[in-house]
């Protein structure tokens, strides 16, 4: 198979998670870049983070149009990302791509098991702990900016459980999270010397893009807790080829 049908399905499949469930998809994006097409663990953070970016974009447009996106609420939730995804992002640089790699087959078994288990619904709308999701939003903006994932599997049971967001709310309001802290990270690693191939990125965000769109009318005909079953399986599998790997 040829790498540009390679990269327009995984960027296709990426794009139908983040449409669909707010998140799950960004960590398919670099094991895919890493093993189907060939980057490096590098390489591969710093790409995942260019096609997240304007995927969960994409998204938050068509979210927002529904009216399913609870502005203020997740301002302040990315907010506090900012400064940890920028710091995380530039050690990233730093360490050992096989730590890169150990550390993101830890993350898809993570976030394989945070899809599984459907949040429940939110208690009430504006209901907060504010220490509490302080806390996930730096969590999660470190997560983004050392691995070069959205965070869209922490941020929507975050919202949901933490700041009381309906689920429709919180898939939309992740959006706006995850373009704001992959947007600092993807800044803060500007100035790292990267060799990128835009000749598989560009089609590789394309078709996620395209597939946003249709992860949005996706989630409205299935049931979210099954969309987040299929897909935990998906990152299952993804870990244990890392793990794999890894070992030999």
């Amino acid at each position: 198979m040829s790498t540009l049908i390679l990269a327009l399905a995984a960027g296709a499949v990426i794009g139908l998670a983040l449409g669909a469930l707010g998140g799950g998809g960004s960590v398919l994006a670099v094991p895919a870049l890493i093993y189907l097409l060939g980057f490096t663990p590098a390489a591969a953070t710093t790409a995942s983070l260019i096609i997240v970016t304007a995927t969960s974009a994409t998204a938050l447009y068509a979210h927002a149009a529904s009216g399913n996106v609870r502005w203020k609420t997740g301002a302040l939730f990315a907010a506090v990302g900012i400064p940890p995804a920028i710091a995380a992002a530039e050690l990233a640089g730093r360490v050992p791509e096989a730590l890169l790699t150990a550390a993101f087959a830890v993350l898809a078994v993570l976030a394989a098991f945070a899809l599984f288990k459907a949040p429940t619904p939110g208690r009430q709308p504006g209901a907060v702990r504010p220490a509490r999701a302080a806390g996930v939003g730096v969590g999660l903006g470190a997560v983004t900016g050392f691995l070069g994932v959205g965070g869209g599997f922490l941020a929507v049971p975050a919202l949901v459980s933490v700041l009381g967001l309906r689920m429709r709310a919180a898939v939309g309001t992740s959006l706006l999270v995850i373009t704001v802290n992959s947007l600092a990270a993807l800044v803060a690693r500007a100035g790292t010397p990267t060799p990128l191939d835009w000749g598989i990125i560009a089609p590789f965000t394309g078709a996620a893009i395209l597939g946003a769109w249709d992860g949005k009318r996706l989630a409205a005909k299935i049931s979210g807790p099954a969309l987040q079953r299929a897909f935990s399986g998906a990152l299952l599998a993804v870990a244990a080829l890392m793990v794999t790997d890894a070992l030999h």
